[in-house]
């Protein structure tokens, strides 16, 4: 325990000089702040508007807000936990704006997934000799299909499986990024993940032998927790 304090209090003294700096105006800083969070920003923004032009815009608005805002974080929270809050208030306003106005419209770009990956770049990055070809698109099928089906469990189970199984949040990052309490964490994960594993259930139980997963209730998968990838983590499919 002695050794956790010690490291917890290093990187507090490392985020309150980085902060510090942030707020003098330090150009090397905010470049650090930008390589730090941009991509995971931009992740988790994808998978709430599900369109990659507007999470490119919605990502670069939120590093907006935060160096305009930057002035008046105090450290009531993590700096992580501060830019995921107003990251996901961004994201919220977009996916509100965008169900108002841009529903009936029709992309015809390509379509990429939740790293900004069109299909081009998808089938280039197969080219990684750990895993066979067939095992690569394999992999890509099932990440799809939980990002799919993940779109479909609704608010406000969504963000808690995405901040939680997919950015990997700790309960307490959670409950601050959301302002809700532990114990409303720990219930809105568990209906997501069983409403993930209700959607995914069909899906595991039709292509499950040919993709190596098993299916809530086969004799293989009871009294046990199945994962399957999505985004580039693992994610619990069932309680």
């Amino acid at each position: 325990m002695g050794d956790l304090a010690n490291a917890i209090g290093v990187r507090s003294q490392e985020e309150s000089a980085i902060v510090a700096e942030l707020k003098a105006g330090s150009e090397a800083a905010y470049a650090w702040l930008i390589g730090e969070f941009q991509q995971p920003v931009y992740g988790l923004v994808y998978r709430i508007v599900n369109d990659p032009a507007d999470a490119a815009d919605t990502t670069q608005d939120v590093f907006l807000k935060v160096f305009r805002g930057m002035r008046h974080f105090h450290g009531e929270s993590s700096l992580k936990t501060w830019i995921y809050r107003i990251a996901l208030h961004e994201a919220a306003n977009r996916r509100r704006w965008w169900f108002r106005h841009k529903a009936k419209e029709t992309s015809i770009e390509p379509q990429a997934d939740a790293n900004g990956m069109v299909e081009n770049d998808i089938q280039a990055a197969l080219t990684d000799h750990a895993d066979s070809p067939f095992e690569s698109v394999a992999h890509h099928e099932v990440q799809r299909r939980v990002e799919q089906e993940l779109r479909n469990v609704p608010e406000p189970y969504r963000t808690t499986l995405i901040l939680r199984d997919l950015e990997e949040m700790s309960y307490e990052e959670i409950a601050e990024v959301l302002d809700v309490s532990l114990g409303t964490v720990k219930s809105r994960l568990t209906r997501g993940r069983d409403a993930l594993r209700q959607r995914l259930t069909p899906y595991v139980r039709e292509v499950g032998n040919e993709l190596g997963l098993t299916a809530p209730g086969s004799e293989d998968g009871r009294n046990k927790r199945s994962q399957v990838a999505g985004g580039g983590r693992r994610v619990e499919v069932m309680p």
